[in-house]
């Protein structure tokens, strides 16, 4: 953030301003773009450390062995990914608004500065923090889970899993809110926990021998992946609001007034507003009520939240597709069918409800999500776990752009024409676009309601700290059936 503040600072650093009528501007030189790219290179890789540990510390400062403290871990991710979005809705709005009428100094100074002051704020509140001390590297128990089931392939089987390895003491520092038990699912894993005469009971080579938490380990983040890959066309269809629905908003009348306009990159803010709204009367209004019917503290389960995400985001690019049905009517009934450059006399307030729709569904879905994630990991894994969750952002991303270029190649016609041309969103097909996307929605939705409907929940045997026993009926799917 810094060095992006100097180079908007200072003129060597970044191009000179474009003429008033725009018609000559000058590229940025090889160095004014190194310190750019540098700069986002930074951004990301400080996201990439930021966002999936925050999630996890967050949850973390909760006591789950305190049955008051766990109950209110749902709610920290539903405020967590409300705070996010209120700074989002100030990020496009507030700092945009800065960014173009003061300067960009000041718009991406002010950032600089409260990144700053949350650096401060974090080492000064280190001291009150719940930290939790880490047990060694989980991709190498993972990897030393695959390599000794592979070892031990030919071992015959147990035949009660009783007999499995099991070592309480190896496991203490990666099982402090209890140990997982044995699952009967991918029982060739379960071969890395059987004892043979060269193994070392009392000091194992994890190589070779690794106790039931730790194949069990191995097992639940197998599990989590096909729920996982669900979430990626989630992302794949929320990312046409910075493309095809933007660029519909640049056609359409942008007027509140006769005097002032919405950008049409600030449409955004319906989305962030309805996420908002939906956190607010989730929390507030939905939960408390659902709860007398379902018995759940949180409502309903992290599933069904996801659920009914998916769906409202399939209704999003449905609507979607009928409003650019209209929008191509209004500009044939006015002749501007071949005129991309004008104002269509429609409404921009017409592309709300699948702005809204989605800004609903991320509330859902997302949130949702991220409980999944932290609530079903190996509890030594749970910062690794969330950022799953935005590798899956990353993943639905890519994964809309090999859509659209696939779309290029395949509806291609004479003339260079296909569902979405560069020039003429007018001539385009783009609500063809929008219902191919509905279409592997409803596809995939019904893939995730059956990852959902055959899911083994994590089971747990949660210690009892009274008399650190182990608490027999805690074959604890944590709340979630």
């Amino acid at each position: 953030m810094i060095s992006l503040t100097i180079s908007a600072i200072l003129p060597k650093l970044r191009p000179p301003p474009c003429t008033q009528d725009h018609k000559v501007c000058t590229e940025a030189n090889s160095g004014q773009l190194a310190i750019l790219y540098i700069s986002l290179l930074l951004t990301a890789l400080g996201s990439g450390g930021i966002r999936p540990c925050v999630v996890a510390f967050g949850a973390d400062q909760f006591d789950e062995t305190d049955p008051k403290q766990k109950t209110a871990t749902w709610k920290f991710f539903n405020w967590y990914y409300f705070c996010m979005g209120a700074s989002i809705l100030v990020a496009v709005t507030v700092i945009v608004y800065i960014q173009d009428n003061i300067g960009w100094g000041w718009g991406l100074g002010i950032p600089t500065i409260a990144m700053a002051l949350s650096i401060i704020a974090f080492i000064f509140g280190y001291p009150l923090y719940r930290n939790l001390d880490p047990a060694g590297s989980p991709f190498t128990r993972l990897i030393q889970v695959c390599v000794a089931a592979y070892k031990k392939r030919k071992v015959t089987m147990v035949s009660d899993p009783k007999f499995l390895y099991e070592n309480e003491d190896l496991d203490a520092a990666i099982s402090l809110g209890g140990k997982l038990i044995h699952t009967k699912n991918m029982k060739f894993l379960d071969k890395a926990a059987v004892v043979t005469e060269e193994d070392n009971v009392k000091s194992p080579n994890p190589w070779k021998l690794n106790t039931v938490h730790r194949v069990e380990e191995l097992k639940s983040l197998i599990r989590m992946g096909p729920i996982w890959a669900a979430g990626i066309l989630l992302i794949t269809a929320y990312a046409q609001q910075s493309t095809f629905s933007l660029q519909q908003a640049k056609t359409l009348d942008r007027h509140l007034t006769k005097s002032f306009e919405i950008p049409a990159a600030s449409m955004s803010v319906f989305t962030q507003t309805s996420m908002l709204s939906t956190i607010i009367f989730y929390d507030r209004v939905f939960v408390p009520i659902i709860r007398k019917f379902t018995g759940l503290e949180r409502g309903i389960s992290f599933l069904t939240r996801m659920a009914i995400g998916f769906f409202i985001s399939l209704l999003a690019t449905l609507v979607a597709g009928f409003v650019e049905l209209k929008r191509k009517d209004a500009a044939m009934a006015h002749g501007l069918i071949d005129l991309p450059g004008d104002i269509i006399p429609m409404s921009v307030f017409w592309l709300m409800p699948q702005y809204c729709l989605h800004g609903i569904a991320e509330a859902f879905m997302s949130i949702g999500h991220l409980e999944f994630f932290y609530d079903q990991a190996p509890e030594s894994m749970r910062s690794t776990a969330t950022a799953l969750f935005w590798l899956s952002i990353s993943a639905g991303s890519y994964t809309s752009t090999l859509l659209v270029t696939l779309v290029h190649k395949f509806s291609a016609g004479p003339g260079g024409s296909n569902w979405l041309p560069n020039t003429n969103l007018n001539r385009g097909k783009l609500e063809n676009f929008y219902w191919l996307i509905t279409l592997l929605q409803f596809v995939n939705l019904i893939y995730y309601l059956f990852c959902a409907k055959f899911y083994t929940f994590k089971p747990v045997q949660v210690w009892k700290a009274e008399d650190e026993k182990v608490e027999e009926d805690a074959i604890e799917l944590t709340s979630h059936v």
